[in-house]
Protein backbone atom coordinates (compact mmCIF):
# COMPACT_ATOMS: atom_id res chain seq x y z
CA UNK A 1 0.00 0.00 0.00
CA UNK A 2 0.85 3.54 -0.98
CA UNK A 3 2.14 5.61 1.94
CA UNK A 4 -0.07 8.84 3.43
CA UNK A 5 0.04 11.38 1.21
CA UNK A 6 -0.10 13.68 3.77
CA UNK A 7 1.17 13.82 7.57
CA UNK A 8 -1.33 11.90 9.72
CA UNK A 9 -3.70 12.97 11.70
CA UNK A 10 -5.06 15.35 8.93
CA UNK A 11 -7.24 18.29 8.99
CA UNK A 12 -9.51 19.35 5.98
CA UNK A 13 -12.52 21.60 5.85
CA UNK A 14 -15.54 21.87 6.51
CA UNK A 15 -19.06 22.34 4.55
CA UNK A 16 -19.69 24.58 1.67
CA UNK A 17 -23.60 24.59 0.90
CA UNK A 18 -24.86 25.15 4.27
CA UNK A 19 -22.27 27.86 5.47
CA UNK A 20 -22.73 29.43 2.21
CA UNK A 21 -26.81 29.50 2.37
CA UNK A 22 -25.96 31.10 5.61
CA UNK A 23 -23.97 33.73 3.92
CA UNK A 24 -26.86 34.74 1.56
CA UNK A 25 -26.51 31.83 -1.49
CA UNK A 26 -29.95 30.90 -2.81
CA UNK A 27 -31.17 27.88 -2.34
CA UNK A 28 -32.79 27.08 -5.76
CA UNK A 29 -30.70 26.84 -8.97
CA UNK A 30 -26.79 25.98 -9.71
CA UNK A 31 -24.90 26.39 -6.73
CA UNK A 32 -21.91 26.03 -9.27
CA UNK A 33 -22.47 28.77 -11.21
CA UNK A 34 -23.49 30.88 -8.28
CA UNK A 35 -20.12 30.24 -6.92
CA UNK A 36 -18.83 31.51 -10.00
CA UNK A 37 -20.53 34.34 -10.27
CA UNK A 38 -20.18 35.78 -6.61
CA UNK A 39 -16.89 34.42 -5.92
CA UNK A 40 -16.07 36.83 -2.99
CA UNK A 41 -18.40 34.32 -0.68
CA UNK A 42 -16.38 31.01 -1.55
CA UNK A 43 -13.25 33.01 -0.88
CA UNK A 44 -14.21 34.64 2.59
CA UNK A 45 -15.51 30.66 3.70
CA UNK A 46 -12.00 29.36 2.26
CA UNK A 47 -10.26 31.62 4.35
CA UNK A 48 -12.08 31.45 7.25
CA UNK A 49 -11.61 27.32 6.65
CA UNK A 50 -7.90 28.21 6.98
CA UNK A 51 -8.04 30.00 9.53
CA UNK A 52 -9.77 27.31 11.97
CA UNK A 53 -6.69 24.92 11.09
CA UNK A 54 -8.10 23.33 8.06
CA UNK A 55 -4.76 21.46 6.48
CA UNK A 56 -6.27 21.36 2.82
CA UNK A 57 -8.71 22.94 0.99
CA UNK A 58 -11.72 20.99 -1.11
CA UNK A 59 -13.21 22.20 -4.00
CA UNK A 60 -16.63 23.01 -4.16
CA UNK A 61 -17.11 20.75 -7.22
CA UNK A 62 -18.92 17.90 -6.12
CA UNK A 63 -21.64 18.56 -8.35
CA UNK A 64 -19.81 20.16 -10.90
CA UNK A 65 -20.12 17.05 -13.20
CA UNK A 66 -22.04 16.74 -16.72
CA UNK A 67 -24.40 14.09 -14.87
CA UNK A 68 -25.08 17.40 -12.47
CA UNK A 69 -24.88 20.20 -14.37
CA UNK A 70 -27.12 19.03 -17.22
CA UNK A 71 -29.91 19.30 -15.16
CA UNK A 72 -29.42 23.41 -15.71
CA UNK A 73 -28.73 23.03 -19.41
CA UNK A 74 -24.77 23.92 -18.30
CA UNK A 75 -23.34 20.37 -19.15
CA UNK A 76 -21.24 21.66 -21.95
CA UNK A 77 -19.38 24.08 -19.55
CA UNK A 78 -17.68 21.37 -17.23
CA UNK A 79 -14.53 22.81 -18.13
CA UNK A 80 -15.30 26.32 -17.21
CA UNK A 81 -17.06 26.03 -13.95
CA UNK A 82 -14.22 23.62 -12.63
CA UNK A 83 -11.77 25.42 -13.91
CA UNK A 84 -13.33 28.65 -12.24
CA UNK A 85 -14.16 27.12 -8.88
CA UNK A 86 -10.54 25.30 -8.49
CA UNK A 87 -8.80 28.42 -9.27
CA UNK A 88 -10.25 30.25 -6.53
CA UNK A 89 -9.55 27.32 -4.61
CA UNK A 90 -6.27 27.25 -5.68
CA UNK A 91 -5.56 30.91 -4.82
CA UNK A 92 -6.57 30.64 -1.41
CA UNK A 93 -4.70 27.27 -0.49
CA UNK A 94 -1.57 28.65 -2.32
CA UNK A 95 -1.58 31.69 -0.23
CA UNK A 96 -1.77 29.67 3.40
CA UNK A 97 0.57 26.87 1.48
CA UNK A 98 -2.24 23.79 1.64
CA UNK A 99 -3.20 21.73 -1.00
CA UNK A 100 -5.95 21.31 -3.35
CA UNK A 101 -8.30 18.74 -3.12
CA UNK A 102 -10.48 17.79 -6.20
CA UNK A 103 -13.89 16.78 -4.99
CA UNK A 104 -16.64 14.88 -6.96
CA UNK A 105 -19.78 13.36 -5.99
CA UNK A 106 -21.79 10.69 -7.07
CA UNK A 107 -23.51 10.43 -10.08
CA UNK A 108 -26.52 10.07 -9.22
CA UNK A 109 -27.10 7.30 -12.07
CA UNK A 110 -27.12 3.24 -11.48
CA UNK A 111 -26.21 0.53 -13.36
CA UNK A 112 -27.77 -2.68 -13.69
CA UNK A 113 -29.77 -4.67 -11.29
CA UNK A 114 -30.34 -0.91 -9.74
CA UNK A 115 -30.90 1.02 -12.99
CA UNK A 116 -30.28 1.54 -16.38
CA UNK A 117 -27.14 3.43 -16.83
CA UNK A 118 -24.02 1.50 -18.09
CA UNK A 119 -20.22 1.54 -16.24
CA UNK A 120 -18.81 2.68 -19.23
CA UNK A 121 -20.85 6.75 -19.33
CA UNK A 122 -20.19 6.90 -15.09
CA UNK A 123 -16.10 6.09 -16.21
CA UNK A 124 -16.20 8.88 -18.92
CA UNK A 125 -18.11 11.47 -17.34
CA UNK A 126 -15.61 10.92 -13.73
CA UNK A 127 -12.80 11.00 -16.36
CA UNK A 128 -13.93 14.33 -17.70
CA UNK A 129 -13.97 16.03 -14.51
CA UNK A 130 -11.01 14.64 -13.32
CA UNK A 131 -8.97 15.77 -16.49
CA UNK A 132 -9.83 19.29 -15.88
CA UNK A 133 -9.34 19.22 -12.29
CA UNK A 134 -6.02 17.51 -12.92
CA UNK A 135 -4.99 19.68 -15.44
CA UNK A 136 -5.62 22.83 -12.80
CA UNK A 137 -3.31 21.32 -10.99
CA UNK A 138 -5.24 19.33 -8.46
CA UNK A 139 -3.16 17.44 -5.56
CA UNK A 140 -5.58 14.76 -4.82
CA UNK A 141 -9.37 13.57 -5.17
CA UNK A 142 -12.18 13.19 -2.70
CA UNK A 143 -15.02 10.88 -3.98
CA UNK A 144 -17.22 12.02 -1.50
CA UNK A 145 -20.67 10.86 -0.19
CA UNK A 146 -20.81 7.67 -2.60
CA UNK A 147 -23.92 5.88 -2.81
CA UNK A 148 -23.02 2.89 -4.85
CA UNK A 149 -19.58 0.90 -5.46
CA UNK A 150 -20.19 0.93 -9.20
CA UNK A 151 -19.90 4.90 -8.93
CA UNK A 152 -16.84 4.58 -6.94
CA UNK A 153 -14.86 2.23 -8.80
CA UNK A 154 -15.95 4.19 -12.32
CA UNK A 155 -14.85 7.39 -10.65
CA UNK A 156 -11.04 5.34 -8.54
CA UNK A 157 -10.59 4.04 -12.42
CA UNK A 158 -10.86 7.70 -14.10
CA UNK A 159 -8.87 9.18 -11.02
CA UNK A 160 -6.30 6.12 -11.57
CA UNK A 161 -5.11 7.47 -14.87
CA UNK A 162 -3.32 10.28 -12.70
CA UNK A 163 -0.29 9.47 -10.17
CA UNK A 164 -2.65 11.59 -7.63
CA UNK A 165 -3.97 10.57 -4.36
CA UNK A 166 -7.69 9.40 -3.80
CA UNK A 167 -9.90 9.59 -0.88
CA UNK A 168 -13.34 7.65 -0.82
CA UNK A 169 -16.32 8.48 1.40
CA UNK A 170 -19.75 6.57 1.40
CA UNK A 171 -22.91 8.19 2.63
CA UNK A 172 -24.82 5.90 4.70
CA UNK A 173 -27.51 5.85 6.71
CA UNK A 174 -28.35 4.81 10.36
CA UNK A 175 -28.01 0.81 9.46
CA UNK A 176 -24.73 1.73 7.79
CA UNK A 177 -25.65 0.77 4.15
CA UNK A 178 -26.12 3.35 0.72
CA UNK A 179 -29.22 3.04 -0.99
CA UNK A 180 -27.57 0.39 -3.54
CA UNK A 181 -26.81 -2.06 -0.18
CA UNK A 182 -23.23 -1.23 0.27
CA UNK A 183 -21.48 -0.62 3.44
CA UNK A 184 -18.29 0.51 4.22
CA UNK A 185 -16.22 -3.38 4.87
CA UNK A 186 -16.76 -4.08 1.14
CA UNK A 187 -15.94 -0.79 0.07
CA UNK A 188 -12.77 -1.30 2.20
CA UNK A 189 -12.13 -4.73 0.99
CA UNK A 190 -12.79 -3.71 -2.55
CA UNK A 191 -11.35 -0.68 -2.81
CA UNK A 192 -8.02 -0.51 -1.11
CA UNK A 193 -7.03 -3.47 -3.34
CA UNK A 194 -7.26 -0.68 -5.91
CA UNK A 195 -4.77 1.00 -4.68
CA UNK A 196 -6.91 3.99 -3.08
CA UNK A 197 -4.89 5.99 0.09
CA UNK A 198 -7.97 6.39 2.30
CA UNK A 199 -11.58 5.16 2.24
CA UNK A 200 -14.23 6.57 5.36
CA UNK A 201 -17.81 7.93 5.80
CA UNK A 202 -19.26 11.36 4.81
CA UNK A 203 -22.94 12.25 4.91
CA UNK A 204 -26.03 12.63 7.78
CA UNK A 205 -24.29 10.84 10.36
CA UNK A 206 -22.88 12.08 13.01
CA UNK A 207 -19.18 11.14 15.02
CA UNK A 208 -21.26 9.27 17.00
CA UNK A 209 -23.10 7.96 14.89
CA UNK A 210 -20.31 6.55 12.81
CA UNK A 211 -17.78 5.26 15.23
CA UNK A 212 -19.43 1.55 14.95
CA UNK A 213 -18.79 1.71 11.66
CA UNK A 214 -15.27 2.32 11.44
CA UNK A 215 -14.89 0.11 15.01
CA UNK A 216 -16.06 -2.76 12.88
CA UNK A 217 -13.91 -2.56 10.07
CA UNK A 218 -10.53 -1.81 11.93
CA UNK A 219 -8.92 -4.94 11.89
CA UNK A 220 -9.02 -5.38 8.26
CA UNK A 221 -7.60 -1.75 6.88
CA UNK A 222 -4.00 -0.74 5.51
CA UNK A 223 -4.98 2.29 4.71
CA UNK A 224 -6.10 5.53 6.68
CA UNK A 225 -9.90 6.16 7.39
CA UNK A 226 -11.38 9.19 6.82
CA UNK A 227 -14.54 10.65 8.14
CA UNK A 228 -16.84 13.86 7.59
CA UNK A 229 -19.80 13.40 9.76
CA UNK A 230 -22.44 16.53 10.35
CA UNK A 231 -23.48 18.27 12.78
CA UNK A 232 -27.33 16.60 13.73
CA UNK A 233 -27.43 15.40 17.05
CA UNK A 234 -28.31 11.81 17.07
CA UNK A 235 -31.14 11.88 19.77
CA UNK A 236 -32.67 14.88 18.95
CA UNK A 237 -33.63 17.98 16.51
CA UNK A 238 -30.53 19.81 17.87
CA UNK A 239 -27.36 20.22 16.51
CA UNK A 240 -23.92 19.53 18.15
CA UNK A 241 -22.22 22.70 18.74
CA UNK A 242 -18.86 23.38 17.97
CA UNK A 243 -17.06 22.30 21.56
CA UNK A 244 -19.23 18.62 21.69
CA UNK A 245 -18.95 18.00 17.69
CA UNK A 246 -14.99 17.93 18.62
CA UNK A 247 -14.86 15.42 21.44
CA UNK A 248 -17.18 13.40 19.18
CA UNK A 249 -14.52 13.37 16.51
CA UNK A 250 -11.80 12.90 19.07
CA UNK A 251 -12.91 9.72 19.68
CA UNK A 252 -13.15 8.32 16.24
CA UNK A 253 -9.32 9.86 15.91
CA UNK A 254 -8.62 7.70 19.23
CA UNK A 255 -10.15 4.55 17.68
CA UNK A 256 -8.03 5.12 14.49
CA UNK A 257 -9.63 7.81 12.34
CA UNK A 258 -6.77 9.43 11.35
CA UNK A 259 -8.11 12.24 8.43
CA UNK A 260 -11.16 14.59 9.46
CA UNK A 261 -13.76 17.19 8.27
CA UNK A 262 -16.59 17.67 8.17
CA UNK A 263 -20.24 17.82 5.95
CA UNK A 264 -23.44 19.60 6.21
CA UNK A 265 -23.60 22.15 9.58
CA UNK A 266 -19.61 21.65 10.13
CA UNK A 267 -18.73 25.64 10.18
CA UNK A 268 -15.08 27.48 11.04
CA UNK A 269 -15.74 27.45 14.38
CA UNK A 270 -16.43 23.80 14.44
CA UNK A 271 -12.76 22.92 12.56
CA UNK A 272 -11.27 25.91 15.18
CA UNK A 273 -12.45 23.17 18.20
CA UNK A 274 -11.68 20.38 16.20
CA UNK A 275 -8.30 21.67 15.29
CA UNK A 276 -7.58 21.98 19.53
CA UNK A 277 -8.68 19.00 20.35
CA UNK A 278 -6.40 16.81 18.39
CA UNK A 279 -3.28 18.90 18.82
CA UNK A 280 -1.37 15.86 20.60
CA UNK A 281 -2.92 13.13 19.49
CA UNK A 282 -0.15 10.29 19.65
CA UNK A 283 0.41 8.81 16.35
CA UNK A 284 0.50 6.52 14.38
CA UNK A 285 -3.36 5.74 14.61
CA UNK A 286 -4.02 2.39 15.07
CA UNK A 287 -3.78 0.40 12.21
CA UNK A 288 -3.22 -4.05 12.34
CA UNK A 289 0.15 -5.55 11.78
CA UNK A 290 -1.54 -7.95 9.65
CA UNK A 291 -4.29 -6.81 8.59
CA UNK A 292 -6.94 -9.65 7.54
CA UNK A 293 -8.16 -8.20 3.76
CA UNK A 294 -7.26 -11.72 2.13
CA UNK A 295 -11.40 -11.26 1.10
CA UNK A 296 -13.54 -11.14 -2.27
CA UNK A 297 -16.34 -9.03 -2.36
CA UNK A 298 -19.92 -8.12 -4.34
CA UNK A 299 -21.51 -4.89 -3.92
CA UNK A 300 -23.20 -5.88 -0.40
CA UNK A 301 -20.75 -8.87 1.05
CA UNK A 302 -17.17 -10.07 1.89
CA UNK A 303 -16.00 -13.10 2.16
CA UNK A 304 -12.97 -14.06 3.43
CA UNK A 305 -10.57 -16.55 2.45
CA UNK A 306 -9.25 -19.67 3.13
CA UNK A 307 -5.55 -20.54 2.63
CA UNK A 308 -6.51 -22.87 -0.01
CA UNK A 309 -9.47 -22.34 -2.34
CA UNK A 310 -11.21 -25.27 -4.16
CA UNK A 311 -12.93 -24.08 -7.10
CA UNK A 312 -15.98 -25.10 -7.91
CA UNK A 313 -17.02 -26.75 -11.31
CA UNK A 314 -16.95 -24.21 -14.06
CA UNK A 315 -20.52 -22.40 -14.08
CA UNK A 316 -21.45 -21.32 -17.85
CA UNK A 317 -22.41 -17.73 -17.82
CA UNK A 318 -25.81 -17.84 -19.18
CA UNK A 319 -29.45 -15.78 -18.36
CA UNK A 320 -29.37 -18.84 -15.53
CA UNK A 321 -26.09 -17.45 -14.22
CA UNK A 322 -28.25 -16.61 -10.61
CA UNK A 323 -30.16 -19.62 -9.81
CA UNK A 324 -26.90 -21.62 -10.62
CA UNK A 325 -24.53 -19.47 -8.10
CA UNK A 326 -27.88 -19.97 -5.74
CA UNK A 327 -28.02 -24.03 -5.93
CA UNK A 328 -24.13 -24.19 -5.89
CA UNK A 329 -23.16 -26.74 -3.62
CA UNK A 330 -21.06 -24.96 -1.20
CA UNK A 331 -19.84 -28.39 0.61
CA UNK A 332 -18.22 -29.25 -2.53
CA UNK A 333 -16.36 -26.14 -3.14
CA UNK A 334 -15.88 -22.21 -1.37
CA UNK A 335 -15.29 -20.08 -4.72
CA UNK A 336 -17.55 -20.60 -7.33
CA UNK A 337 -15.96 -20.15 -10.83
CA UNK A 338 -17.95 -19.15 -13.46
CA UNK A 339 -16.35 -19.20 -17.35
CA UNK A 340 -16.56 -15.80 -18.90
CA UNK A 341 -16.36 -16.02 -23.09
CA UNK A 342 -17.15 -12.75 -24.15
CA UNK A 343 -17.60 -9.16 -23.04
CA UNK A 344 -21.36 -10.06 -22.81
CA UNK A 345 -20.88 -12.83 -20.69
CA UNK A 346 -18.68 -10.07 -18.03
CA UNK A 347 -21.91 -7.64 -18.55
CA UNK A 348 -23.97 -11.09 -17.47
CA UNK A 349 -21.64 -11.57 -14.26
CA UNK A 350 -21.82 -7.99 -13.15
CA UNK A 351 -25.94 -7.97 -13.16
CA UNK A 352 -26.13 -11.29 -11.83
CA UNK A 353 -22.95 -12.10 -9.54
CA UNK A 354 -24.15 -10.45 -5.94
CA UNK A 355 -26.59 -13.38 -5.87
CA UNK A 356 -23.50 -15.83 -5.12
CA UNK A 357 -23.39 -17.02 -1.97
CA UNK A 358 -19.94 -17.87 -2.23
CA UNK A 359 -16.71 -15.59 -3.47
CA UNK A 360 -16.55 -15.26 -7.55
CA UNK A 361 -13.78 -16.31 -9.65
CA UNK A 362 -13.12 -16.03 -13.30
CA UNK A 363 -11.85 -17.78 -16.12
CA UNK A 364 -11.29 -16.12 -19.26
CA UNK A 365 -8.81 -17.32 -22.24
CA UNK A 366 -8.54 -13.72 -23.59
CA UNK A 367 -7.31 -10.88 -21.70
CA UNK A 368 -9.67 -8.14 -23.58
CA UNK A 369 -12.64 -11.01 -22.16
CA UNK A 370 -10.78 -10.88 -18.57
CA UNK A 371 -10.23 -7.11 -18.72
CA UNK A 372 -14.25 -6.82 -19.32
CA UNK A 373 -15.10 -9.06 -16.24
CA UNK A 374 -12.51 -7.42 -14.11
CA UNK A 375 -13.83 -4.12 -14.71
CA UNK A 376 -17.71 -4.46 -14.79
CA UNK A 377 -17.97 -6.56 -11.58
CA UNK A 378 -18.48 -4.41 -8.70
CA UNK A 379 -16.42 -6.11 -6.34
CA UNK A 380 -13.21 -7.64 -5.93
CA UNK A 381 -12.72 -10.70 -7.87
CA UNK A 382 -10.41 -14.03 -8.08
CA UNK A 383 -9.31 -14.79 -11.12
CA UNK A 384 -8.11 -18.46 -12.10
CA UNK A 385 -4.70 -18.73 -13.42
CA UNK A 386 -5.77 -21.90 -14.77
CA UNK A 387 -6.18 -20.30 -18.16
CA UNK A 388 -4.37 -19.90 -21.79
CA UNK A 389 -3.31 -15.97 -20.55
CA UNK A 390 0.45 -15.35 -19.67
CA UNK A 391 0.28 -15.35 -15.75
CA UNK A 392 2.31 -12.21 -15.76
CA UNK A 393 -0.63 -10.35 -18.37
CA UNK A 394 -3.31 -12.07 -15.71
CA UNK A 395 -1.46 -10.08 -12.52
CA UNK A 396 -0.94 -6.84 -14.37
CA UNK A 397 -5.07 -6.61 -15.40
CA UNK A 398 -5.57 -7.94 -11.41
CA UNK A 399 -3.46 -5.17 -9.95
CA UNK A 400 -5.04 -2.33 -11.82
CA UNK A 401 -8.65 -3.77 -10.52
CA UNK A 402 -7.73 -5.08 -7.21
CA UNK A 403 -8.46 -8.81 -7.89
CA UNK A 404 -7.09 -11.88 -6.30
CA UNK A 405 -4.98 -14.72 -8.51
CA UNK A 406 -5.13 -17.71 -7.44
Amino acid sequence: MNPPPFPLPFLLDGAYFSNLVAMGMPTNGCVEQWLCDNPAALQKLQQDFLQAGAQALCTPTPEASAFHLSLYGLEDKVEEINTRLFNITKQNAQAAGVPVIGTLGPSGRFIPPFGESDFDSLYDQYREQIRVLEENGADGFLLQDQTSLADMRAAVLAARTTDLPIFVTLAVDASGHTVTGCSLLPCLITLQAMGVEAVGLSGTLSPEEMLPFFEDILPHTQIPLLAQPNIRHPRGQDYLPPRQFAQEMKALLQTGVSILGGSEGVSPAHVAQLKQQIAGIPLPPFLPEEADCYAASTETQVFFLRDTLEFSEPLECSINLGEDLIDLDDEQSNVALVEIHSVDDALLLAEQGHMSRLPLAVQAESLPVLDAALRYFQGRLIVSSDCLIEREHIEARAAKYGAIVY
